[in-house]
């Protein structure tokens, strides 16, 4: 018997027609990319680079900052240039009636998700690369630098309208002229542990050079009180007093790396820190809560013939005031945000792989026109994906959702409407 091969029988997937998809989608996701980066660079970096070259920084440092943080563009980028460049490649090839040519010739659909799977995956690979390795060496050659910067040009430090926090001391500015700081507030603590409050209706920034940052005051008031009695105070007025932050005080209060900048192995380091430290605390109050209770227990059998039945409502608020803290120690905040991290440092860059599933289906159903289509869907797509890992973030810190499904939910639901629509597509 001779078998005849007809049209029905589905081919393999040629390497030439591969090449070509991949091909197509390489270069739309090169030409994304492109567009992503910019408007990240432009948004983040040189909002930057202006502030610093206000205070007069050296061009070459500041064109050094913004290549140290060019691995977060990259690391935003990738993933969002894969899902429009994926879209825009396959509406392109759907309108212009290239799949229903390979369709016809006995290929099937796999030709054109296989080369987006593969795609997917290496933007996906290159995305965690760039955001768990270039990363944090950029940071961490992004901070040097800083420091170097601060102690040159310590007025960076000080910004209108904000507070700002050294070792000992807070410091919150009003309005800013130039160099003049007005309605200046400084709360510090004094080498004896006198806490300090200092008022001056106008101050003048001045850099110290080696010494530090020079705040010289005018209409100044303080008032110093201890430690412990804070009843006993002292109150002072001046017309000019010069205040003093030290450099190493400003260099130490540059921003300590977050764990966004952190690579997943410290992230997950520090998770497991800090789960250690947190069991240390919960079993520290878990044995006062059992004093509480067993002092209060004993007050209330023995009635009000005991000595403490006066105290005992003292013993309530400590027993209320422990379990509160066992309560906070269990939901503790810090831990929370650098485990949402961890999931965030995988999903976001795996993110590509999920992405081509959704624009490949999408791409599918284009009729006319499909690449501006498809450039127009994919943004729309991406803001909506920026926005469901916002609110999953705000979900996992304010109403408990487990971080997993926090991070990982959006790349599920973008992998379960591609399927849907994908069978939905083949069947017709």
């Amino acid at each position: 018997m001779i078998k005849i091969n007809t049209l029905e029988s589905k081919r393999h997937i040629s390497p030439t027609i591969f090449r070509y998809v991949l091909s197509e989608m390489l270069f739309a996701f090169f030409i994304c990319f492109c567009f992503f980066f910019f408007i990240f660079f432009f948004n983040q970096i040189l909002l930057m680079a202006k502030d610093v070259l206000e205070k007069r920084v050296p061009f070459n440092q500041v064109a050094l900052l913004i290549i140290f943080s060019l691995p977060t563009v990259i690391a935003m980028s990738a993933p969002f240039a894969s899902l429009v460049g994926t879209l825009m490649t396959v509406g392109r090839l759907t309108s212009d009636n290239e799949i229903l040519v390979m369709l016809s010739s006995g290929f099937s659909y796999k030709t054109i998700f296989f080369p987006a799977i593969t795609m997917g995956l290496l933007i996906s690979l290159l995305s965690f690369f760039t955001n768990d390795v270039l990363l944090p060496a950029g940071t961490v050659q992004f901070n040097r630098l800083w420091r170097r910067i601060l102690v040159s040009t310590p007025a960076l430090e000080l910004q209108a309208n904000s507070v700002k926090r050294f070792r000992d001391t807070v410091i919150v500015t009003g309005g800013v002229t130039g160099n003049v700081i007005h309605n200046l507030l400084i709360l510090d603590k004094t080498e004896d542990g006198e806490r300090r409050i200092i008022m001056a209706n106008r101050a003048e920034l001045k850099d110290g050079g080696r010494e530090g940052l020079s705040l010289n005051l005018e209409g100044a008031f303080v008032q110093s009180s201890g430690e412990i009695a804070r009843e006993d105070y002292d109150y002072a007025t001046s017309q000019h007093l010069q205040y003093w932050v030290s450099n190493e005080d400003i260099i130490q209060a540059t921003v300590s790396i977050s764990p966004r900048e952190m690579s997943s192995r410290d992230v997950h380091a520090s998770v497991l820190e800090k789960r250690e430290e947190l069991l240390i605390r919960e079993n520290d109050r878990r044995i006062r809560l059992n004093n509480q209770a067993s002092a209060l227990e004993n007050i209330l059998r023995t009635g009000p013939r005991s000595e403490d039945w006066n105290r005992r409502n003292n013993n309530v608020s400590n027993f209320q005031r422990e379990l509160t803290a066992i309560r906070a120690i269990q939901n503790d905040r810090t831990l929370t945000i650098y485990i949402i991290e961890l999931y965030r440092k995988f999903a976001v860059p795996f993110g590509a792989f999920f992405f081509v599933f959704l624009a490949v289906s999408l791409g599918l159903m284009a009729k006319k026109s499909g690449q501006t289509v498809g450039f127009i869907f994919g943004n729309l797509i991406a803001v909506l994906y920026w926005c469901m890992l916002f609110i999953g973030q705000a979900m996992g810190l304010r109403a408990g959702t487990p971080p997993f499904w926090s991070m990982w939910l959006p790349n599920f639901i973008c992998l379960l409407i591609g399927l849907v629509l994908a069978i939905i597509k083949v069947r017709k």
